[in-house]
């Protein structure tokens, strides 16, 4: 076993003090290894160019310099992947952004870490779903039989 040590801020200590306190786990080390295994349980294991659709959420604070207009030419540099963004305001300078993406896992996983690591987004989710297209042929009533692409949720990646 290794040993590691780390250093918390007392907000984040007192979180996870809460955690151990309201969980089966025994001690903090217990603790720290259950969390670290949800979060890399969450990471899925797709191939680079498996295709998704991906929900990216994030708080973000409109009062940093800069800030919007570094989002919003992150998302023009996907223009053809994004299918929605929209912008709730929560207060005076804060937003709640979503944005609803298609395209292959690498460049929608990117997409969601870059926008992560900007200084004033904070809360960033991304929801994952793979998907692949398969070409059917078929007739829709009235119409003769034809061939045409639909996508199909997959159970992973």
């Amino acid at each position: 076993m290794i040993r590691t040590t780390i250093t918390l801020d007392d907000e984040l200590a007192a979180e996870l003090e809460a955690y151990v306190a309201r969980s089966p786990v025994q001690n903090r080390s217990e603790a720290i290894r259950d969390l670290i295994r949800r979060g890399l349980a969450v990471e899925p294991a797709a191939r680079p160019d498996q295709g998704c659709f991906a929900v990216v959420s994030c708080a973000v604070d409109q009062t940093m310099p800069e800030l919007a207009k570094r989002i919003r030419e992150g998302r023009l540099a996907r223009h053809s992947e994004i299918l929605l963004h929209t912008s709730i305001p929560i207060n005076h300078g804060e937003t709640v952004d979503i944005s609803v993406l298609r395209g292959d896992f690498a460049r929608v996983s990117d997409y969601a870490a870059q926008l992560f690591l900007e200084r004033g987004v904070r809360h960033g989710a991304a929801g994952l779903i793979p998907v692949e297209e398969h070409v059917e042929t078929h007739a829709h009533e009235g119409e003769e039989p034809h061939s045409h692409t639909h996508l199909r949720v997959q159970q992973s990646f």
